[in-house]
């Protein structure tokens, strides 16, 4: 518990930040939930022949992976954040709401009914003066159930940019860090339980029959609080980040995201502190957030300004091109995806960074000399018997696992996809008995990994540099001069360098990054 301690010794203004932005989270997807599907349970307790249907379509939502309904909604909505992820936290809590709404109406005993019609009242004076108040606490029991669920999938909205307590543990992934990981993992927990226990309160003083017997006044203060302490803690969250959203919006911001690896988050701290140094401009940082395909839509719908891309991944990820001939350098390359992303996105590439971050293949160091293997054609002839790691996107790339065994002419027999925060520590450990890594890494030093020579040149230079908005640097001038004072200040050792410092947790990437920038340029 060290970790977690010392981790929130640190960061304890963005916690409560994150805890705001959770909180948020669940309680608007539970309340539009409890607008959505009241509604759909008192639908199908009158319209009994809806009822299978209705009810087996809210099911099957329940059943969709989570990071599938939220990969799904974000091209649905076609934009990064907020909004895709209260869609899906939406969907996923109606199921609760209709059930208990339904199973409520119909615990009402039908002698209740007919007394309230021999009083002459009508169908929709019975259902909100009747039934719905004696359905109460059943309804109140699927809301417990749909804010807890709401929780628990919340902290994977950090996947899209939407924030909350899940961005800790995407971090912690991405570094293998534990303390990061717990700063997400242990608060959600508790919040989790103090959602479950303050509805748990609503439910009690929803239940009319249980206070038959007891009228005072200090009993009607108490159903008060217990009613209104769960509104409270998921409505007052939301209140309070629009409030400071109100206040921040007269400001200049520019926002920057990252994929979800530690390369990219160095990358994205270093582009920020570099504007927050030479520039008046706040930055919004949205940091791990999915991948290539992401970080790009975002960009290109402008729901954010900037981010760090490789020459390599632009070219065949999102341009779809052909992979470079062997007679194409690395400015060719280069000079092909900046024009290419002015024309179709607008969006400039300014000068790289200073390294190539090309894909690498690796192997344990006593496996290699055993076996004798020294460039990637020597894996050929026991591929079959052979076990390799990977990302989840170079698995369906062109230029990543598709194109290689097309290229070298050869299939592994198992293939695992890795997240990258354990990708080089299951070869070390020998779990896997190759992997694709990148070069630049840190942890092929920090373990001793073998690389492999790509002797029939596959892969494509991947020149690393940041993307960033027309009509961003057009808004704000100082922002390109920024950006462009980093041309070739990481040649590959110095790349490699600050990678293995935030993987070997040498510092949080904050201050490793501040160390860095003050030691390159001490006035700044």
């Amino acid at each position: 518990m060290n970790e977690l301690f010392t981790a929130l010794a640190a960061r304890g203004p963005e916690v409560w930040l994150r805890t705001l932005e959770h909180l948020m989270l669940t309680g608007v997807s539970t309340l539009a939930a409890v607008g959505l599907g009241v509604p759909l349970g008192i639908l199908v307790f009158f319209r009994p022949g809806l009822r299978s249907a209705l009810m087996s379509f809210v099911g099957i939502l329940q059943t969709i992976p989570s990071l599938a309904m939220l990969a799904l909604l974000l091209v649905v909505f076609g934009r990064i954040g907020v909004v895709p992820a209260l869609a899906a936290l939406t969907l996923y809590a109606l199921l609760p709401v209709v059930r208990n709404t339904l199973v409520g109406l119909e615990g009402v005993d039908e002698s209740v009914g007919e007394a309230a019609r021999g009083l002459g009242m009508t169908p929709f004076q019975e259902l909100a003066r009747v039934r719905l108040p004696l359905a109460a606490p059943v309804l109140a029991a699927g809301v417990r159930t749909a804010a807890v669920i709401g929780v628990g999938i919340a902290t994977l909205s950090a996947f899209i940019g939407a924030g909350g307590l899940g961005q800790f543990i995407n971090r912690g992934l991405a570094l293998s860090d534990t303390g990061l990981i717990l700063l997400g993992a242990v608060p959600a927990g508790i919040l989790a339980l103090l959602v479950d226990g303050s509805i748990a309160g609503l439910e009690w003083a929803a239940d009319a029959r249980r206070h038959r017997d007891h009228r005072g006044a200090g009993r009607r203060a108490l159903r008060t609080t217990a009613a209104v302490l769960p509104c409270a803690l998921l409505v007052l969250p939301t209140a309070v980040l629009f409030a400071s959203g109100r206040s921040a919006a007269g400001v200049d911001r520019v926002g920057i995201c990252s994929k979800n690896f530690t390369e990219q988050l160095v990358l994205g701290e270093l582009m920020a502190q570099v504007i927050e140094r030479r520039t008046d401009l706040f930055v919004d940082r949205r940091f791990n957030m999915g991948g290539t395909v992401i970080c790009h839509r975002a960009l290109a719908a402008g729901e954010i300004d900037v981010y760090p891309e490789y020459t390599g991944t632009a070219l065949t990820a999102i341009l779809e091109e052909d992979l470079p001939g062997s007679e194409e350098t690395a400015d060719d390359v280069f000079r092909r995806v900046r024009e290419a992303y002015e024309a179709r996105f607008d969006v400039a590439w300014l000068p790289p960074f200073g390294f190539d971050n090309t894909y690498v293949v690796l192997a344990h160091p006593r496996v290699a000399d055993s076996l004798g293997w020294r460039r990637v054609s020597d894996l050929a002839s026991l591929a079959r018997q052979l076990s390799v790691g990977f990302t989840a996107e170079f698995a369906e790339r062109p230029d990543g696992y598709p194109g290689f065994t097309e290229h070298y002419g050869y299939t592994f027999g198992t293939e695992r996809d890795l997240d990258p925060g354990i990708l080089y520590r299951a070869v070390a450990d020998r779990e896997v008995d190759v992997a694709f890594g990148f070069a630049t890494d840190g942890r092929i030093d920090g373990y001793g990994l073998v690389v492999l020579e790509d002797d029939l040149g596959f892969f494509p230079p991947y020149q690393a540099a940041p993307l960033v908005r027309m009509e961003t640097l057009e808004a704000f001038p100082e922002l390109g001069p920024a950006l462009r004072s980093l041309e070739g200040a990481l040649p590959d050792s110095t790349m490699r360098r600050l990678n293995r410092q935030a993987d070997a947790g040498e510092g949080n990437v904050a201050s490793i990054v501040s160390a860095f920038l003050d030691a390159r340029d001490p006035g700044s």
